[in-house]
Protein backbone atom coordinates (compact mmCIF):
# COMPACT_ATOMS: atom_id res chain seq x y z
CA UNK A 1 0.00 0.00 0.00
CA UNK A 2 1.57 3.26 -1.16
CA UNK A 3 0.82 6.45 0.73
CA UNK A 4 1.99 10.01 0.95
CA UNK A 5 1.56 12.44 3.84
CA UNK A 6 1.47 16.19 3.35
CA UNK A 7 1.58 18.57 6.31
CA UNK A 8 -0.80 21.47 5.85
CA UNK A 9 0.40 24.86 7.07
CA UNK A 10 0.33 27.25 4.10
CA UNK A 11 -1.31 27.62 0.71
CA UNK A 12 1.57 25.91 -1.11
CA UNK A 13 0.72 22.76 0.87
CA UNK A 14 -2.74 22.76 -0.75
CA UNK A 15 -1.01 22.61 -4.13
CA UNK A 16 1.30 19.81 -2.92
CA UNK A 17 -1.66 17.73 -1.68
CA UNK A 18 -3.58 18.28 -4.91
CA UNK A 19 -0.52 17.27 -6.98
CA UNK A 20 0.10 14.15 -4.88
CA UNK A 21 -3.50 13.05 -5.47
CA UNK A 22 -3.37 13.77 -9.20
CA UNK A 23 -0.09 11.89 -9.63
CA UNK A 24 -1.39 8.84 -7.77
CA UNK A 25 -4.65 8.92 -9.72
CA UNK A 26 -2.82 9.26 -13.04
CA UNK A 27 -0.49 6.39 -12.12
CA UNK A 28 -3.47 4.15 -11.34
CA UNK A 29 -5.14 4.93 -14.65
CA UNK A 30 -7.84 7.37 -13.56
CA UNK A 31 -9.06 9.52 -16.43
CA UNK A 32 -8.54 13.27 -16.48
CA UNK A 33 -12.12 13.99 -15.32
CA UNK A 34 -11.68 11.82 -12.21
CA UNK A 35 -8.25 13.33 -11.57
CA UNK A 36 -9.85 16.77 -11.66
CA UNK A 37 -12.71 15.70 -9.36
CA UNK A 38 -10.21 14.35 -6.85
CA UNK A 39 -7.98 17.42 -7.05
CA UNK A 40 -10.99 19.71 -6.56
CA UNK A 41 -12.18 17.78 -3.49
CA UNK A 42 -8.69 17.72 -1.95
CA UNK A 43 -8.22 21.44 -2.59
CA UNK A 44 -11.41 22.22 -0.68
CA UNK A 45 -10.62 19.94 2.26
CA UNK A 46 -7.02 21.06 2.66
CA UNK A 47 -7.97 24.73 2.32
CA UNK A 48 -10.58 24.25 5.07
CA UNK A 49 -8.02 22.66 7.40
CA UNK A 50 -5.64 25.58 6.99
CA UNK A 51 -8.34 28.27 7.08
CA UNK A 52 -10.28 27.02 10.08
CA UNK A 53 -7.69 25.06 12.10
CA UNK A 54 -4.47 26.78 11.10
CA UNK A 55 -2.84 23.49 10.11
CA UNK A 56 -3.54 19.83 9.52
CA UNK A 57 -2.39 16.80 7.60
CA UNK A 58 -3.47 15.13 4.35
CA UNK A 59 -2.72 11.45 3.78
CA UNK A 60 -3.21 9.98 0.30
CA UNK A 61 -3.23 6.18 0.08
CA UNK A 62 -3.42 3.71 -2.78
CA UNK A 63 -5.84 1.05 -1.52
CA UNK A 64 -6.28 -0.65 -4.89
CA UNK A 65 -7.12 -4.31 -5.06
CA UNK A 66 -7.62 -6.78 -7.89
CA UNK A 67 -9.23 -4.87 -10.79
CA UNK A 68 -10.30 -1.83 -8.78
CA UNK A 69 -8.16 1.27 -8.36
CA UNK A 70 -8.90 2.97 -5.04
CA UNK A 71 -7.46 6.21 -3.69
CA UNK A 72 -8.28 7.12 -0.10
CA UNK A 73 -7.66 10.66 1.13
CA UNK A 74 -7.80 11.58 4.80
CA UNK A 75 -7.60 15.22 5.89
CA UNK A 76 -7.32 15.75 9.62
CA UNK A 77 -6.94 18.77 11.85
CA UNK A 78 -7.16 19.71 15.52
CA UNK A 79 -9.05 22.97 15.15
CA UNK A 80 -12.35 24.13 16.62
CA UNK A 81 -14.42 21.49 14.83
CA UNK A 82 -17.61 21.92 12.85
CA UNK A 83 -20.45 23.00 15.13
CA UNK A 84 -23.25 21.49 12.99
CA UNK A 85 -22.00 18.84 10.55
CA UNK A 86 -25.44 18.28 8.98
CA UNK A 87 -25.84 21.99 8.30
CA UNK A 88 -22.26 22.25 6.97
CA UNK A 89 -23.08 19.52 4.44
CA UNK A 90 -26.07 21.41 3.05
CA UNK A 91 -25.65 23.02 -0.36
CA UNK A 92 -25.47 26.77 0.11
CA UNK A 93 -24.11 26.70 3.67
CA UNK A 94 -21.12 28.98 4.13
CA UNK A 95 -19.17 30.49 7.01
CA UNK A 96 -16.66 32.24 4.77
CA UNK A 97 -18.99 34.16 2.46
CA UNK A 98 -18.31 31.81 -0.46
CA UNK A 99 -20.79 29.99 -2.66
CA UNK A 100 -21.50 27.32 -0.07
CA UNK A 101 -20.60 24.41 -2.32
CA UNK A 102 -17.59 23.31 -0.20
CA UNK A 103 -18.26 20.20 1.87
CA UNK A 104 -21.49 19.32 0.07
CA UNK A 105 -19.56 19.58 -3.21
CA UNK A 106 -16.77 17.36 -1.91
CA UNK A 107 -19.33 14.76 -0.87
CA UNK A 108 -20.82 14.79 -4.39
CA UNK A 109 -17.39 14.50 -6.06
CA UNK A 110 -16.25 11.46 -4.06
CA UNK A 111 -17.43 7.88 -4.34
CA UNK A 112 -17.31 7.54 -0.56
CA UNK A 113 -17.29 10.36 1.99
CA UNK A 114 -17.14 10.32 5.80
CA UNK A 115 -16.91 13.41 8.02
CA UNK A 116 -16.46 13.30 11.79
CA UNK A 117 -15.97 16.48 13.76
CA UNK A 118 -15.87 17.56 17.36
CA UNK A 119 -14.06 20.40 19.10
CA UNK A 120 -10.33 19.77 18.72
CA UNK A 121 -10.56 17.09 16.02
CA UNK A 122 -12.02 16.95 12.52
CA UNK A 123 -11.34 14.09 10.15
CA UNK A 124 -12.66 13.81 6.61
CA UNK A 125 -12.16 10.66 4.55
CA UNK A 126 -12.99 10.24 0.90
CA UNK A 127 -12.43 7.52 -1.67
CA UNK A 128 -12.32 7.59 -5.42
CA UNK A 129 -12.78 4.36 -7.35
CA UNK A 130 -11.74 3.41 -10.85
CA UNK A 131 -10.74 0.45 -13.00
CA UNK A 132 -7.10 -0.54 -12.93
CA UNK A 133 -5.41 -0.39 -16.27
Amino acid sequence: MTHKQIKLKQSSDIVAARQACREMARGLGFGSADQTRLATAVSELTRNAIQYAGEGVCVVTDESENETAVIRVVVEDHGPGIADVDKALELGFTTSGGLGAGLSGVRRLAHDFVLNSEPGHTIVQLKMLGKKR
